[in-house]
């Protein structure tokens, strides 16, 4: 099943997503389950979250992907929405 993490970072985080990036694209690389990934823009054009489609088996996978992303392990999101998600078009 395919799964978009939706997260929104904590507004004057941007210096914990730029320490902490390194780790995550490497949490990203290792994983082998990311189909998709990219930061949203604010509307001055800084990172100001993620959005991240994962091929997992279960939602419980997805959840444990997330937990460990070191963005979110240094508290850098608001917010993270988890849902299944039906790739349609691309």
């Amino acid at each position: 099943m395919r799964v978009a993490l939706i997260c929104i970072d904590k507004p004057g985080h941007l210096h914990i997503r730029q320490e902490n990036r390194p780790a995550h694209l490497e949490h990203i690389q290792s994983s082998g389950i990311v189909e998709m990934a990219g930061p949203f823009l604010s509307e001055s054009g800084e990172m100001a979250g993620s959005l991240v489609i994962l091929s997992v088996e279960t939602l419980d996978q997805a959840r444990d992907w997330a937990a460990n992303d070191p963005y979110a392990k240094a508290g850098l999101f608001q917010s993270v929405d988890i849902r299944e998600w039906k790739k349609v078009i691309g």
